[in-house]
């Protein structure tokens, strides 16, 4: 046993007499070349990035720019890890060969990940939706915090992390309500039979215009919906800016029902008569 052990460290020993200079330079003359690598892939990206978002629109497509940017930094990559194994001494030719026939069997076994990429470049190049945008899509709502090449991540409005594969998110309907400045609030009321209902809709209307964040133009509208079981129905729906949604939502029903009230119109609860027999 000692002797092999002594036999190996002659082994290397004679190795490092050998070789050991050129390993050595090899070694450092990779790293200088990760290094290097490193600042000029930084360098590519951010000028790619510089270029893309010049121009004369206002708003560049944040998510091609992110998308492009990406596949330009991971193929930097990929070619300068070629370049630093080549240096150590590996021989990477088979390797390269060998990526085309493996190709076909690669590509086979990541069909959803391939189909996530592709959709996640249709997301970069038509940009349905950016990030800060609250959108549904595969059936789930939320806040866009992240787009990548594979996924896209959604907090929802309890502060749950939603991570969707970009199939997904193409592959379905997407409803962007961040998109547009402007939102209809539809809402409805329900009013009783004996109701005066020239009043009650003056009234709403009233009510309307004292709501802070209910915009004038375009004018809210204020109709009769249906004659329910219970109740006659109004359709209310006024507009206002897409980010006071939810405080023009509550404060149109708060208001609404005060001055109903202060009219003395009632808001019926949902009620069946009963008609029997006498016999």
């Amino acid at each position: 046993m000692k002797e092999e052990a002594v036999a190996t460290a002659n082994m290397i020993v004679d190795w490092l007499k050998v070789k050991g200079a050129d390993a050595a330079l090899n070694v450092f003359l990779a790293a200088v070349m990760l290094v290097a690598g490193w600042f000029l892939i930084r360098l590519i990206s951010n000028a790619l990035r510089t270029a893309l978002t010049r121009g004369g629109k206002k708003e560049p497509r944040r998510l091609m720019v992110t998308f492009v940017v990406s596949v330009v930094e991971k193929t930097c990559w990929a070619i300068l890890g070629v370049m630093v194994l080549a240096r150590l001494g590996v021989n990477v030719g088979p390797l390269i060969a060998g990526l085309g026939a493996t190709g076909f069997i690669v590509g086979f076994a990541c069909q959803e990940s391939l189909g996530n990429l592709a959709s996640g470049l249709m997301i970069a190049v038509n940009e349905p939706f950016k990030v800060g945008d609250f959108i549904e899509a595969a059936g789930l709502a939320g806040k866009v915090v992240a787009v990548d090449m594979m996924a896209t991540t959604l907090t929802t409005a309890d502060n749950k992390k939603i991570v969707l594969p970009n199939k997904s998110v193409w592959g379905a309907p997407i409803t962007n309500y961040s998109a547009l400045k402007e939102r209809r609030v539809d809402l409805q009321v329900g009013v009783a039979y004996g109701s005066d209902l020239g009043a009650t809709l003056a009234t709403i209307r009233a009510a309307l215009a004292k709501v802070k964040g209910v915009l004038a133009d375009p004018a809210p509208a204020v109709a009769i919906a249906s004659l329910a079981d219970s109740a006659v129905l109004i359709n209310v729906r006024p507009w206002c800016k897409t980010a006071d949604y939810w405080t023009v939502y509550s404060d149109t029903l708060k208001t609404i029902k005060e001055d109903l009230a202060a009219a003395g119109i009632e808001i019926p609860f949902p009620q069946v008569v009963v008609h029997t027999a006498q016999g």
